[in-house]
């Protein structure tokens, strides 16, 4: 029949088509697998046929759509490698490298991960928690009643005009929630930005960040905080540094302390830093009060515990002579520069 004729003259066609380029490619794509090709007359002549040979047809005119594919395909990967080829070849490897922008560290935030690696050796593991904290965590539940003075101490911005909500003043918070699901041994370190209405000034802010420490166990002793607070004090400022206690004043830790180290800049001789005392204020510490653990329903007969707070931010305008703690929430690109090759560690 002449439909079966044509059939396998578009086979042969198919076959014998040269293609050089891409273009001509393209042009036997058109002709042959187009949506208005040659092939799609075929299968519609298809109609035509006798019932009896509709099946030996279409398996006629299927085998030339699927030769017409095949040669398409074929080519079409060959190009491609020829083109890539080609721009390989084509690249010039003695020209310089594009430089490539390099990202800045906060200083805050290698400050804080610096405390935090050093004190994760010691077997403190990191728990972090909500920056909108209820009255309870955050005041009353760390021996800070409605009427304790203490309150005074620090100035707290209130959501609204709730008064059982506020931003929290403290990362102590933290250790009240974790307190209150776990029970000893208790190893944690809690650091996060905190949060208190205060002027804001080139030694003060309106925010700024913390890293505490709490651990609670049986039989534990202030020679135990003074050791671990000797080990960081070492690990962060140096071997020779040498720390010293000095009494204080915290609702939530009895006996309270505040914790020296000697001046790591001037190595106790004196200088602007340590306003020529040879010593430099660094966090405040003590034994957790035993009515802090009652009111997280932890046994104050059978269990003790230190707790500890640094302010990063203190610890980087030292540490990197920051004059301004301004400049550390303004994020100036130009400041922020100067951290690109801080590497922790």
């Amino acid at each position: 029949m002449e439909v079966f004729d044509k059939a396998s003259q578009l086979l042969e066609e198919i076959k014998n088509t040269e293609i050089s380029s891409p273009e001509s490619l393209e042009q036997f794509r058109i002709k042959f697998l187009g949506s208005k090709s040659i092939l799609k007359d075929l299968f519609g002549e298809i109609k035509s046929v006798p019932n009896e040979l509709k099946k030996e047809f279409g398996q006629r005119i299927n085998a030339v759509k699927q030769a017409a594919e095949e040669k398409f395909q074929l080519l079409k990967e060959q190009f491609e490698s020829q083109t890539q080829q080609s721009d390989v070849s084509e690249l010039d490897l003695t020209r310089p490298g594009y430089s490539h922008a390099i990202g800045s560290r906060h200083p805050v935030r290698l400050v804080m991960e610096e405390m935090v690696e050093i004190f994760k050796r010691i077997g403190f593991v990191v728990e972090e928690d909500r920056e909108i904290e209820d009255d309870w965590h955050n005041f009353s539940a760390l021996n800070l009643p409605e009427d304790h003075p203490a309150r005074d101490m620090q100035d707290t911005f209130y959501i609204s005009l709730d008064p059982a909500t506020v931003l929290r003043t403290h990362t102590s918070s933290v250790q009240v929630r974790v307190m209150d699901r776990q029970k000893p041994p208790i190893r944690i370190l809690s650091p996060g930005k905190v949060f208190r209405n205060e002027t804001i000034s080139a030694r003060s802010h309106c925010f700024f960040h913390q890293v505490e420490g709490l651990y609670v166990d049986e039989n534990v002793s202030f020679a135990d905080l003074l050791q671990t607070l000797q080990f960081f004090a070492a690990e962060f400022f140096g071997s020779d540094t040498k720390i010293k206690v000095r009494p204080s004043y915290f609702p939530f830790t009895e006996p309270s302390a505040e914790v020296d180290v000697s001046c790591f800049l001037c190595h106790g001789e004196g200088c602007n830093v340590c306003k020529h005392t040879g010593w430099v204020e660094i966090l405040g510490c003590g034994m957790v009060d035993p009515k802090v653990l009652e009111n997280c329903k932890i046994d104050s007969k059978r269990y003790s515990g230190f707790a500890f707070g640094v302010g990063v931010e203190r610890i980087a305008l030292m540490k990197y002579g920051i004059k301004d703690i301004r400049v550390l929430s303004e994020n100036d690109v130009r400041f922020l520069s100067h951290f690109k090759s801080v590497v922790v560690g």
